[in-house]
């Protein structure tokens, strides 16, 4: 069993130990909160040890000291899972994910993933980014539905990598966001890194963040909503989602960077991957994909409407 200790400093006085811990570790904040549970995570304080608790407060000076288990290994299976596939070849595979699903397996979602369901549909899958993520050029968030790519072998993989880059491969979002947009159109460029304080957020920060930027055009306005069309420039974590709220329009049900209580017959933030275009990796053929926007998108569409009026 592995050890780690860690000694509070000045600048870490006041913070929450599970917070504190999953920056240190660079692990999940719920992976910490386990281990606290399980109680492999003391403090000492003046002399004094105690077990720890995820909300209790940091004392400069504190000791912790966390005990590692030995590390559970992932074994992904295939699973008979329906897939929406909207193209498929020897090379690459298109896929219109639904809201809800998980994209790779991971502690506490280790099957149920569309990798489960792609493992089962497809007899090989590129190893490039291991055996949790085969076939995985980029990921949606478990909320985000629609298009969706993954490579078949890894002469496909490196292909469609390098197009996403190089942001040759162009990738628009629907997103159902608060408030009225005034402009038909608009840009945001402000960088994106990890949240100083709230280790499960992104946020748009200056120190430790990397470029990100985001094009915008309204397609209808609703009064207190607006429908926009995103065009990704840089993919990075929670890109949409950090900067509509940054400019204060964030999206509709958006559980970490929205409103706390809303009625949107939806689950998760109302954001959708609408269209794709990219060149095929091995032919170089330029090819296009889109996703119909899925049922409780269009009902939260319905209830926008229904209550500006």
């Amino acid at each position: 069993m592995k050890e780690l200790t860690y000694i509070v400093n000045e600048a870490a006085q006041g913070f929450r130990l599970d917070v504190y811990l999953t920056a240190q570790m660079e692990g999940s904040r719920s992976y910490v909160q386990q281990l606290i549970k399980d109680g492999q995570i003391v403090l000492e304080e003046g002399g004094r040890v105690k077990k720890a608790k995820a909300n209790v407060k940091l004392v400069k000076d504190m000791q912790i000291r966390v005990s590692i288990p030995p590390v559970h290994r992932l074994e992904v299976k295939p699973e008979d899972i329906p897939l929406s596939i909207i193209y498929e070849d020897h090379d690459i595979i298109i896929i219109n994910k639904p809201r809800g699903m998980v994209v790779h397996p991971a502690p506490g979602n280790e099957d149920g993933t569309l990798v489960n369901a792609l493992l089962f549909h497809c007899k090989d899958l590129s190893g490039i980014n291991g055996e949790i993520r085969p076939g995985i050029v980029h990921r949606l968030d478990k909320d985000t539905s629609g298009v969706m790519m993954a490579a078949k072998n890894d002469l496909a993989h490196i292909g469609l990598a390098k197009q996403v880059k190089a942001h040759s491969a162009k990738r628009t979002y629907y997103a159902l966001v608060q408030g009225n947009i005034e402009e038909s159109k608009g840009t945001i460029k402000a960088p994106i890194g990890r949240h100083p304080k709230d280790r499960l957020k992104m946020a748009v920060v200056f120190e430790n963040s990397k470029e990100a930027v985001t094009h915008f055009t309204v397609l209808e306005r609703y009064g207190k909503q607006t429908l926009v069309e995103c065009l990704l420039e840089t993919g990075r974590t929670h890109q949409i989602r950090v900067h509509m709220a940054y400019i204060g329009h964030p999206l509709v049900n958006d559980p970490l960077y929205g409103y706390k209580k809303m009625d949107f017959p939806i689950q998760g933030q109302a954001l959708h991957s609408r269209t794709l275009d990219v060149k095929h990796p091995i032919t170089e053929e330029p090819m296009h994909f889109e996703a119909p926007l899925p049922d409780d998108f269009l009902a939260c569409i319905a209830y926008a409407k229904e209550h500006n009026r």
